[in-house]
């Protein structure tokens, strides 16, 4: 079980932290400019949603087909992602990491067969056709049905969510939230369920718990920080800008490669994110409103009078855990650079 995490972590790292760079980017543009940001910008906001929703699993799709398959594989894997995006109203972050891989791995098995078969100087001519043949299937499928299916599981979560809240055992909703915000369905989440049913909870007290639930920026900070000092090569490197634009930003997104690239860590999230909402339904602590984005600045503009303490002490106390856990994590079980070995890992990915 550890060697098959292992192999598909390292899997999803040779698709997720090349990229890196890339939410760097996204994640600066969206807290500096959106409405609530640093330097509100109606203009340069309007970059946001096209960079999260095409840009950035368009990117992903590429270096996922790329890894199987070369350039030809990466062609086709940010074809066949175009199909996911089309097929849906929420980021395809999910849908490139299935749809990039599997279009280049069938690339390579159709030149494969193709190959001898091909005329002299007929080469260009065929292997051009057949990738935009088997990129229009591929790319139509995706549409009808991974779409979709990344929709479903998104609503499925949702549906969870709600179910544990309504139970009562708040601090258990981090089970599903947290998996759920690193595949990218957080704001499914929150703006679908969460915030609903904090804005029905906070008519009676005045704040509600439901707000934080999603938005703790305590958790991703022990992360990035336990990566900054446990951690190595570029992801303990590129950690420090991570952590400026996720703390005080706002952009949790920014974190979520940091998980992918190594799924154990999803350990340290948990460790996090249930002792924070423990203390805080244990405190009877919440904010007036979602916090947008998820920063610290946001959080203290959202805490009612009174509540600095309970709020920001489950903020630390998701923050202390979640680095705890995640720095033996990743002292017990450290990282390798996905860019180095992306073809070992590819090797040990069962069907490729």
């Amino acid at each position: 079980m550890k060697e098959r995490i292992q192999s598909w972590g390292g899997f999803l790292a040779s698709m997720v932290v090349p990229n890196i760079g890339a939410f760097i980017a996204w994640g600066l543009i969206t807290a500096l400019f959106i409405a609530t940001g640093w330097v509100p910008n109606e203009n340069f906001s309007k970059l946001v949603g096209p960079m999260i929703l095409y840009l950035l699993p368009i990117l992903i799709g590429y270096t996922g087909g790329k890894a199987v398959y070369g350039h030809r594989g990466g062609v086709i894997g940010a074809v066949a992602t175009m199909g996911t995006i089309v097929g849906s109203t929420i980021p395809q972050f999910l849908g490139a990491m299935i749809m990039g891989p599997i279009a280049a791995w069938l690339l390579k098995k159709l030149d494969e067969v193709l190959e001898p078969k091909i005329p002299i100087g007929f080469e260009l001519l065929i292997n051009n056709f057949a990738l935009g043949i088997l990129g229009v299937i591929m790319t139509l499928l995706a549409m009808l049905g991974v779409g979709p299916f990344v929709t479903a599981i998104s609503n499925a979560a949702g549906s969870m969510v709600q179910g544990l809240v309504n139970t009562g055992f708040l601090p258990l909703v981090d089970l599903v939230v947290e998996p759920a915000k690193v595949l990218f369905l957080n704001n499914a989440l929150n703006i679908g369920v969460l915030a609903p049913l904090g804005a029905a909870a906070a008519q009676t007290t005045g704040r509600a718990i439901h707000f934080m639930l999603e938005s703790n920026p305590g958790p991703g900070l022990g992360l990035l920080l336990a990566y900054w000092v446990a951690g190595k090569g570029l992801l303990k490197e590129s950690a420090p800008g991570s952590i400026i634009i996720h703390f005080f930003g706002g952009i949790h997104e920014i974190y979520f490669p940091y998980v992918l690239a190594h799924p154990i860590m999803l350990l340290a999230m948990y460790a996090g994110g249930i002792l924070a909402d423990t203390w805080w339904v244990f405190t009877g602590a919440g904010l007036v409103a979602t916090p947008s984005p998820g920063s610290i600045f946001a959080y203290l503009a959202m805490t009612p009078k009174g509540q600095h303490f309970p709020v920001l002490m489950g903020v630390l106390i998701g923050a202390v855990a979640s680095f705890l856990v995640g720095s033996v994590l990743l002292k017990r079980f450290p990282v390798k650079e996905a860019a180095a070995e992306a073809e070992e890992k590819l090797d040990t990915v069962p069907g490729l």
